[in-house]
């Protein structure tokens, strides 16, 4: 969770490329990483780890660039609040796969959350970075977030969690390329500053980050997963202070708390999957 959190404030701190040509070079470092880890390792990716991966790789790929286009319309804090509502899809979507079933106070409390991240974007209208687009951005990558999520924790029926790691990363790098080659932005070759945080963005928030959770859904129940997820805008906004000097409006405290205090209630609240073996 701290390595996601600190993805959005280095990618935006890389202003010297666009927001797609950060996917594309972050994308296949990562996905180079990714593979060479699977060839030392003996497990080199199979033809079967992309045909069930593939859906999760383009959820990623959306959602990496939904993501990093948003953080550079809108500040961090609003991109990683409205992205902490991803428990809450899990609740009306994922909750029925993994047969969770959300009870009548779970809908009210989603109601409040949903306030919450109505008065988090309100109360950056005064702050300087803040942009409607971007919200709007943010909410389409919620969507996306939610959709690899799902295909992350559905896909242990299938392969191993490095197996899906490495197939989604080079399906994302693939989704991501035309889109990057269509902007325009690949083409400013980055400078040696730009290098160096593009593989700290990929070796962090992308190699170690995505293999541990993947790893770690095949060991946790979905509500679980969700809840760790809420670290993330709380992280992102104080690393956004310290190292981007992003100013966050008192009633955006009062928002976050709300939004995070309403969807902890809700994930943790469910009922734990009988077979997880966590009391």
């Amino acid at each position: 969770m701290v390595g996601w959190a600190a993805s959005g404030v280095i990618a935006k701190g890389i202003s010297e490329l666009g927001p797609l040509a950060v996917v594309f070079w972050r994308m296949w470092i990562y996905a180079a990483i990714v593979l060479i880890f699977l060839k030392i390792r003996g497990t080199p990716l199979r033809k079967k780890s992309l045909r069930v991966s593939w859906r999760g790789g383009i959820c990623l790929g959306a959602d990496i660039m939904f993501f990093f286009t948003a953080i550079r319309m809108t500040t961090v804090a609003n991109a990683t609040v409205i992205g902490s509502c991803q428990p809450l899809i899990m609740l009306f979507i994922a909750g029925r796969i993994f047969g969770e079933r959300p009870r009548r106070h779970d809908w009210i409390l989603a109601l409040v959350a949903i306030c919450g991240v109505g008065i988090v974007m309100f109360g950056s209208t005064g702050v300087p970075g803040w942009n409607l687009r971007g919200d709007l951005l943010s909410v389409a990558t919620v969507l996306a977030w939610t959709g690899y999520f799902v295909f992350s924790k559905l896909s242990h029926q299938h392969i191993e969690s490095s197996q899906y790691t490495g197939a989604t990363a080079l399906i994302c790098a693939l989704f991501a390329t035309p889109f990057a080659l269509a902007s325009g932005q690949v083409f400013d070759m980055p400078s040696t500053s730009a290098w160096i945080w593009l593989a700290v963005l990929s070796v962090g928030p992308g190699f170690t980050s995505h293999m541990m959770m993947n790893w770690a859904l095949g060991q946790i129940p979905a509500w679980l997963g969700s809840t760790l997820t809420l670290a993330i805008p709380v992280t992102a906004t104080v690393m956004a202070w310290a190292f981007l000097g992003e100013e966050v409006a008192a009633l955006q405290f009062l928002g976050m708390a709300i939004v995070l205090l309403a969807l902890g209630v809700i994930v943790i609240g469910q009922p734990k999957s009988a077979d997880t073996g966590i009391d």
